[in-house]
């Protein structure tokens, strides 16, 4: 019969694997099974040889247990050396509408500096090829957009937090064609897989202001991810093109992200790239005599007439309203018939370089709303002035 106090212990060390819930967790069964496979072989052996005598039962519990220490041990350092070659991965899938899907991402810790600039130089490849400038700069945006100043706890708080990433966020109204960033995107995330989403989205926004010939954005990264559709924004916080109030509205959405008028007005200057699609919006024209020909896919309205070059020009024909082949929305004009708006308006219609350094650094604050950085202070990439 087999020393109790053996069989005990074996039920214990060699209890079925539970189940895999992890990619390092596979990983940790893979490589303990030929160790497993000893020590169930060994332990068999030693309850056994239990039975002879009571000096070889205690000899057994002792080899038993050294045995199961050492396995212990082993384990451990396995799961260790896992976790750590994976915990800057991610669960990334390519979604029925063709972007990421709602598979969870784990929780990743702060970018790799490295990727960043390698993830910047390859974004940069991207626009020269896609002219994908606005819809870059309007993922970043839509990211942090959500942020609400009144909530603490992060995520519910949204922000800068990738969780546009997430098909049941890109299925919102506002974020109508988004999902076709995402896809622009996906190789360069699939490439760099220490790059957090959060950041790719911050990166690919200012880098595509930068490109398009605006100011040096004061960007730091480090974004850690939110892990699953289900810490995603309620639908609802991004503002709306043609509000019944649009000053009303802007400041509704902006003050509740923490942004001031000067702020406001600063970023609606972005609209300067771009154009507004009927299809996606429900605003402007199917085409114009600045959009028939791209560059990129023909069509839509645009605000200015380079809606490839970052400038002040938007601010410049708005003002000037001359033109009916450009878009201007609600939210638009009443950047010049707001008393607190137009101050702003008719500065940077004027100014571009004040425009600029104004821009530059409302676009830096918007990056970070909500976000929850890791280190700390986040990684400010050393590569000096543009």
């Amino acid at each position: 019969m087999a020393d109790p106090v053996v069989a005990s212990h074996l039920s214990l060390v060699l209890k079925a694997p539970p189940t895999i819930s992890s990619p390092s967790q596979f990983l940790l069964q893979q490589h303990s099974k030929p160790m497993a496979s000893s020590l169930n072989s060994a332990a068999s052996l030693r309850l056994f040889a239990s039975s002879s005598s009571s000096s070889s039962s205690a000899a057994a519990r002792l080899s038993l247990r050294s045995t199961s220490l050492s396995f212990s041990s082993s384990l451990k350092s396995l799961a260790f050396s896992t976790l750590s070659r994976h915990k800057r991965g991610s669960a990334v899938s390519v979604s029925s509408t063709g972007g990421f899907s709602s598979v969870a991402s784990p929780k990743c810790a702060a970018s790799d500096p490295d990727q960043l600039k390698s993830a910047r130089e390859d974004i940069k490849e991207l626009l020269k090829s896609k002219f994908c400038h606005p819809i870059l700069v309007r993922l970043g945006w839509h990211d942090a957009g959500t942020y609400n100043k009144n909530i603490e706890e992060w995520p519910r708080r949204g922000g800068a937090n990738g969780s546009l990433r997430f098909e049941v966020e890109l299925k919102h109204a506002a974020n109508a064609g988004l999902v076709n960033a995402l896809n622009l995107l996906q190789h360069i995330k699939d490439k760099y897989s220490g790059v957090t989403y959060a950041d790719l989205f911050q990166l690919a926004s200012a880098t595509a202001i930068e490109e398009a010939g605006g100011p040096k954005i004061p960007m730091k990264y480090g974004r850690v991810d939110v892990s699953g559709p289900n810490e995603c924004p309620e639908e609802g916080r991004l503002p709306a093109a043609g509000p019944p109030s649009p000053a009303d509205h802007l400041r509704e959405v902006f003050y509740r992200m923490g942004l001031n008028d000067k702020e406001i007005v600063a970023l609606s200057g972005a609209h300067t790239l771009g154009r507004s699609r009927p299809d996606r919006s429900g605003w402007g024209k199917p085409e114009t005599k600045y959009t028939k020909d791209g560059p990129g896919a023909p069509g839509g309205q645009s605000w200015t007439v380079q809606w490839l070059k970052f400038n002040n020009s938007y601010f410049k024909d708005i003002k000037a309203k001359r033109d009916e082949d450009l878009l201007v929305l609600p939210t638009d004009a009443v950047l010049f018939e707001d008393p607190s708006f137009k101050v702003y308006a008719e500065k940077y219609a004027e100014d571009q370089e004040t425009f600029f350094k104004d821009y530059a650094e409302a676009h830096a604050k918007l990056s970070n709303l909500g976000a929850k950085f890791n280190p700390p202070e986040g990684i400010v990439l050393d590569d000096g002035p543009r």
